[in-house]
Order: C-alpha cells, then sequence, then structure tokens
C-alpha cells in the first residue's frame, strides 16, 4: 500500500536570504537578489555583467574550517541548507532512523568553482598545484555524500543531474522512495555555485542570460514582452519528506503533503523546449494523475518562468493544454523574478516558496510583469495576493528537455 508523504523541514540558502524567515520576508516584500556582480567575478570582457549572489554567507557558521575547505562552495551551501531544514524539521542524530533516511540531491553543474580554479592551476604551474581534493569537491555526486556523512543518513543516497530541473527530480524521487517504503525520511533538494566567469562565458555565448545590466533588479522578467533572458543565482534548497503518520506521531509541523510527482522528455532539442510543450505537458499531468484530482483543484502554480522568450511562451502554452478553460482562473507566479535561476537548486527552493505560500496564504508577485506578451496571457500575479492555495503546482523544466512536476496539498487541519 502506498504510503502518504508529508513535508516537515525546509531549509533555504538563497539570494533573497539564508533560512525560511528572510528568505519568506524578502520574497512578500518583493525585493530582487539580483545585482552587479563584476566587481566580484572578472567580466570585463563578457557582456553580461549581473547576477543573484548568496550575501552574507560564512561557511563557518555551519562547518568547521577544515571542512569547509576540503568541499566546493555548492556542498558548503547544502551543508546548510540541509541542517537548516532538520533544524526546522525538529531532527536530530537520536531520532533520525539512520538506515531508512535517505539523501536525494540534485545539481546542475556541480563543483564548477573547482573545476575553473584547478584548470586555471594547472594550465600555469602544472600538476603540482592542482588540488588533492580536486576529484571530490568536482563530482556532481558529491552534494549527495556530503550531506549523508555530515547528518549520518545511511539510506538511499545519489546525486541527479538534469540541468534546471535537478531538485525538483530529487524531491520527487525521495518522495516515491518514502510512499513505497524504501525509506522512512529523506532530505531532498539540491545545491548550485556557478557565478564564476566560465559560466558566464559559456551561457553569454548560447544568448541565454539577460544583458540588463544597468537594471539588475529589473533583469529578471518572466512572461514579459521585454524579458531578455535568465539571471544566474547560486544558492541551496533542501526539504525534509517523511512517512505522515511518522510525523504526526513526533508532533512535527507539517507544510504540506506531496500529493503527485511527474516527468518526462522532449526528446527534441538540448537547449530548447519542445514547441508544442508535449514535454511540460506529460509531466503536468502525470503529477495531476497520481496526486488524484481533477486539474481544476489546482489554484496556484510556481511556474518555472525563466524569463527567457522560448519557455515562457511555452510554459504558457502547456498550462493552458493542460487546464483547458480553468488555466485563466489558476494564479501563476514565477519566483525566479526575484531570486534568478538557481539552474539545479532552483527546483527545491521553488517548492519551498510552494508550501509556504500555502501556509501563509498568499502568492509572492512575479516581479516586472509590465509588458503583457499576446503569447504568455494567464494571470502572471503583478502583485502580491492572498488566497487560500488547497493544491499547487510547482513546475521545473530544464536543458535536455528534461522535464518535472510536483504537487502539493496544504495539511489536513
Amino acid at each position: 500500500m502506498d504510503r502518504d508523504v508529508v513535508i516537515t523541514g525546509i531549509g533555504p540558502v538563497t539570494p533573497l536570504g539564508i533560512g525560511k524567515e528572510a528568505f519568506w520576508d524578502s520574497l512578500i516584500s518583493a525585493r530582487s537578489g539580483v545585482s552587479r556582480v563584476d566587481d566580484v567575478i572578472d567580466l570585463s570582457d563578457i557582456d553580461v555583467k549581473i547576477g543573484a549572489i548568496v550575501n552574507n554567507f560564512d561557511p563557518l557558521d555551519y562547518m568547521d574550517r577544515k571542512r569547509a575547505r576540503r568541499i566546493d562552495r555548492s556542498a558548503q551551501f547544502a551543508l546548510a541548507a540541509s541542517r537548516l531544514a532538520l533544524l526546522d524539521a525538529g531532527l536530530h542524530p537520536d531520532n533520525i532512523p539512520s538506515s531508512r533516511a535517505a539523501v536525494i540531491a540534485g545539481t546542475g553543474i556541480g563543483g564548477l568553482q573547482t573545476m575553473e580554479e584547478n584548470f586555471a592551476a594547472l594550465s600555469k604551474h602544472g600538476p603540482r598545484k592542482m588540488s588533492p581534493f580536486f576529484i571530490p569537491r568536482l563530482m556532481p555526486n558529491a552534494v549527495a555524500g556530503e550531506v549523508a556523512i555530515e547528518h549520518g543518513m545511511r539510506g538511499p543516497n545519489f546525486g541527479l543531474v538534469s540541468a534546471c530541473a535537478s531538485s525538483a527530480h530529487a524531491t520527487g524521487i525521495a518522495y516515491q522512495l518514502i510512499r513505497s517504503g524504501l525509506c522512512d525520511i529523506a532530505l531532498a533538494g539540491g545545491a548550485e555555485a556557478v557565478l564564476v566567469r566560465i559560466a558566464y562565458a559559456g551561457f553569454t555565448k548560447i544568448g541565454a542570460l539577460s544583458k540588463r545590466n544597468d537594471e539588475p533588479a529589473r533583469a529578471s522578467r518572466p512572461f514579459d514582452s521585454h524579458r531578455d533572458g535568465f539571471i544566474m543565482a547560486e544558492g541551496s534548497g533542501f526539504l525534509v519528506l517523511e512517512e505522515e503518520s511518522r510525523a504526526i506521531d513526533r508532533g512535527a509541523h507539517i507544510y504540506g503533503k506531496v500529493l503527485g510527482f511527474g516527468m518526462s522528455a522532449d526528446a527534441e532539442h538540448i537547449t530548447a523546449p519542445a514547441e508544442d510543450g508535449s514535454g511540460a505537458i506529460g509531466a503536468m499531468q502525470q503529477a495531476i494523475n497520481q496526486a488524484n484530482i481533477d486539474a481544476s483543484q489546482i489554484n496556484y502554480i510556481n511556474a518555472h518562468g525563466t524569463s527567457t522568450v522560448l519557455n515562457d511562451k511555452v510554459e504558457t502554452k502547456a498550462i493552458k493544454a493542460v487546464f483547458k478553460e480553468h488555466a485563466k482562473h489558476i494564479k501563476v507566479s514565477s519566483t525566479k523574478s526575484q531570486t534568478g535561476h538557481l539552474l539545479g537548486a532552483a527546483g527545491a527552493v521553488e517548492a519551498i516558496a510552494t508550501l509556504l505560500s500555502i501556509e501563509h496564504k498568499m502568492i509572492p508577485a512575479t516581479l516586472n510583469y509590465e509588458h503583457p506578451d499576446p503569447a504568455c496571457d494567464l494571470d502572471y500575479t503583478p502583485v502580491n495576493t492572498e488566497r487560500d492555495i488547497e493544491y499547487a503546482l510547482s513546475n521545473s523544466f530544464g536543458f535536455g528537455g528534461q522535464n518535472a512536476a510536483l504537487i502539493f496539498a496544504k495539511p489536513t487541519e
């Protein structure tokens, strides 16, 4: 028999703030985490100068100096976010069922900062100057491994790499593991730290990033007709998923229930979404079917909403295909308008935003939605809106045509 799965802890480490209170306060204050970053990154010969940095992050607040030195910045974010999530859930080593506790973590790229630093050392000084921690810091699965080591969680453990859908996939797979009885509790999420020169050069080369350098806070503008690309961001988000009866027995606070998970592939293009939205449609429809609800019961969508010309148009088309006439009655918003795009960590951070929206009965606005696009004609929530959210959908679509959709329900009172 399938088991019910709930969220009992959340841990955001984002450009809007560290911890759920700071993160939520920034969201509902309509604050942007995007700024000029060329004072800390050499972007002198690169057209893009903006990004979303996690300010005031000190890894020594979460680990000792030796540990911090041995792991990539992405893993540092992950250890901080996972610790915040466990503390929020009221879980400690003595009440975590170690062998029944999973860690599933996603990242889009992994230790790119480590790659850049060690390639520079190799090119300039030869192999003797490379770090002995190069390989373990670089591995995409290092995030999952380091989190499990930190918290002594010995159940299923692996890393997921599906570009911008990575941590949404991680959350969905963790849900399935608990639902099927393979574990009782899981830390799921993702981490990314790609605000480095090589990433800016690469993403700029393919024309993916906004060049609105003189207006950083207005650069991320999902669904707006003047959008010109996404804004790279760094950070992490982790969630504690738990079998419902266990959570109730220990008196845990429940943010919401994971009700459905869908995943699909466009199988069409390595960077562009399928023009007919078929992959996104498939993921959303799977999630709705698994949730065993009618599509008309969903009243909020936290959109993938990247602020790119193609994604926003295709996502709108897919939502209309799935929800039909109900689509015009759904509140849709993109928190990437505030956080920027956390790539492999985006899905988990947006799941956290969705759960907080359910808890506070408030939908954060899509910032900078000023110029309607005829191809994007839904209600994108240009101002914060109070709403009792029964069921919410969170979309994540990645390069490679890899799609994930999660449905959350408000907790039973």
